[in-house]
């Protein structure tokens, strides 16, 4: 088995805007959107690629939600399940000037089960070729010829992605988050699947810090588990465990307060998440791995720079002193130096540009 070959299919890239959109899907549609999206086409550095059609189909095959950890006997029924309300799912997108909230997909098409079996019969023979075509061109399912053609039955649904959605899900080249499906395969819960999306885009620094607000709204949880023991027990702890026995990473979180204080009496309202690779991924490791490289500089990071050269920047003296009125003073960023860096950075990748008192790399030296 070519390996480099499974882990190009098994990729997927999203916009980081998208990682932290809010927006609540089944386990079964969260799987379906992310099979398309590693369809994609993947740009490569320095090339020049063609624009993507906002039309183009993708296919979901029965394979791809058993390499997602679905039992082969139950695989169409999970499928059907996934297409019977994807098409009214919503996803709101924080952008410059406001919410963007648009729908997933475009169109969807759930094969009938026996459908290749019903056109064969149809159609036995070449002779019937053009009334065959016309059929297909009359519904706009042209596209799906090759696969019919073949008769494989192992297809089972078709989706194009709403127009509004393909600039955050394909040709990425900078501030996005890079994800393999088959790291998530076996995720039973959608709180799994968003929990260790959001992790990944702090995975240089093995650590994700947020207010519980903002934690909410990402897994569209405003008005459901309202009691910090309900959330955690069926959301954080849900997804963690998860985590923790069916990913290559071991993770752990802690509620506190702003002051990151915790105990009887304290109101929680920040949620800190820390994971890292457990040992046997660490040693499995090869060159053509995919994951990212702290040391060299990518596409999740601002102007060329990577997550180490920007927590360098956010702790230069002179940088806190231009921007020391971007937090409150009694926020933890503004009372810890830690807190302060991470907030830092996850501001200089989401919004460069409000920090224009001088050239970013200048803050380098110090």
């Amino acid at each position: 088995m070519d390996c480099t070959k499974s882990d190009e299919k098994s990729l997927l890239t999203l916009n980081n805007d998208m990682i932290r959109a809010s927006y609540k899907l089944s386990v079964n549609e969260i799987r379906l959107i992310l099979i398309a999206i590693a369809q994609m086409p993947k740009s490569e550095v320095g090339k020049e690629s063609e624009p993507l059609d906002p039309m183009k189909p993708y296919y979901i095959k029965k394979d791809d939600f058993v390499r997602l950890g679905v039992d082969p006997t139950n695989v169409a029924r999970e499928i059907r399940s996934a297409c019977s309300d994807l098409l009214d799912r919503k996803v709101f997108i924080n952008t410059p000037i406001g919410v963007l909230g648009t729908h997933w997909v475009h169109n969807i098409l759930h094969f009938k089960t026996d459908i290749f079996e019903e056109l064969k019969q149809k159609y036995p023979n070449s002779k019937y070729d053009e009334d065959f075509i016309q059929q297909l061109r009359k519904h706009n399912l042209l596209d799906s010829l090759p696969l019919i053609a073949k008769s494989d039955d192992n297809v089972m649904a078709r989706i194009i992605f709403h127009a509004d959605i393909i600039p955050y899900i394909s040709e990425l080249r900078q501030h996005f988050t890079q994800l393999k499906l088959n790291e998530m395969a076996g995720f039973s819960s959608f709180y799994s699947f968003r929990v260790y999306m959001i992790m990944m885009q702090w995975r240089s620094t093995g650590v994700v810090m947020c207010t519980l607000a903002d934690f909410r709204e990402m897994l569209d949880l405003t008005d459901k588990y309202d009691a910090v023991k309900d959330l955690r027990k069926w959301v954080l702890d849900t997804a963690i465990n998860e985590i923790n026995e069916k990913s290559p990473y071991t993770a752990s979180y802690d509620l506190t307060d702003k002051s990151g204080k915790s105990g009887r009496g304290v109101k929680l309202t920040n949620l800190k998440i820390k994971f890292k690779a457990k040992a046997k991924t660490i040693e499995n490791k090869t060159k053509n791995e995919t994951e990212r490289d702290q040391n060299t500089a990518d596409m999740f990071t601002v102007e060329g720079l990577n997550d180490n050269q920007l927590g360098r920047i956010a702790r230069n003296p002179s940088f806190v002193a231009d921007y020391n009125h971007l937090v409150s003073s009694t926020s933890p960023a503004g009372q810890d130096t830690r807190a302060w860096e991470f907030e830092m950075i996850n501001r200089l990748k989401k919004d460069a540009s409000q920090f224009k008192k001088r050239p970013i790399r200048d803050y380098l030296e110090y």
